[in-house]
């Protein structure tokens, strides 16, 4: 069957998405396909200048955001699964030589008008907080406004003037946070870095892998977008997060941190054909 596109300014969930807001016995979301592709090009959104009074009203909302994490035991049993040594190791591995990893966020959509994306946000801030690891944390998201952007610049993030579509190659070690973002994003990640060396040095937060591959079904729109996410899955160590309580289930379902380890560059090559 066909796959439906939903708006990623949506309240966090993905687009081929299920489960919706009701979450409807969280039912698992298909793999989220994307319309056509533009070329990178810098952007400007519709709302160029910063609103005053919106800017200070989501100060407050994202205070109260990161304040709401800190506290919660979703977080806490986020930090200790980052700081047991089967994960912890994984990052030692993907570090190397180097201090920090740096984070680069992909469709964070409208911290504004949705509690979920300021929840995935606040996540970013407080790792930043936590470990010295976490270097500078940089945004996109083509539907940000202006007072946006001048409120994660207040909070420390740089907003990216350009859409990369995901295609940034890793050439240091790279933290790519992307929940719920679409599956031609992760796909477009893995085909930039799609050599020994580049996926050695990421970290992906965002849809398990997993569970593309359970829900691959015979649609070529939807096998042309996980393509190499199957392909990358017999190389990947994935460790899911637990979302501990409903009130972080929208933010964070069946999102999972994502260690690549390939083998030799001639094996990738066999797994993906290089015109796909």
């Amino acid at each position: 069957m066909g796959a439906t596109v939903k708006n990623s300014s949506s309240d966090g969930e993905w687009t081929v998405v299920l489960p919706s807001k009701r979450r409807q016995g969280r039912r698992k979301p298909k793999p989220k396909v994307h319309e056509e592709e533009e070329e990178e090009k810098p952007w400007k959104s519709d709302d160029l200048e910063v609103d005053i009074q919106r800017q200070s009203r989501l100060k407050k909302k994202m205070e109260t955001s990161i304040k709401k994490i800190e506290s919660s035991k979703f977080y806490i049993t986020l930090l200790e699964q980052l700081k047991s040594p089967v994960v912890s190791d994984q990052f030692r591995l993907v570090l190397g030589t180097e201090t920090q990893l740096q984070m680069v966020m992909y469709g964070i959509g409208s911290i504004e008008s949705y509690e979920s994306p300021r929840f995935q946000l606040s996540i970013a801030i407080l790792m930043k907080r936590e470990f010295d690891w976490v270097g500078n944390i940089e945004v996109f998201d083509p539907i940000l406004s202006a007072t946006e952007s001048s409120v994660l610049e207040s909070l420390g993030c740089t907003v990216l003037s350009v859409n990369e579509q995901a295609r940034r190659e890793a050439l240091r070690p790279s933290l790519f946070f992307m929940p719920h973002c679409e599956a031609n994003l992760y796909n477009n990640m893995l085909q930039a870095n799609w050599r020994m060396d580049r996926l050695s040095r990421i970290v992906l937060f965002g849809n398990s892998f997993q569970m593309y591959e359970e829900q691959v079904i015979l649609d070529e729109e939807v096998i042309r977008a996980t393509k190499r996410i199957i392909a990358a899955r017999r190389f990947t160590s994935e460790f899911a997060i637990e979302t501990v309580s409903d009130d972080y289930f929208p933010a964070f379902h069946d999102t999972s941190w994502h260690f690549f380890s390939p083998g030799i560059d001639s094996e990738l090559s066999l797994l993906v054909s290089e015109e796909s």
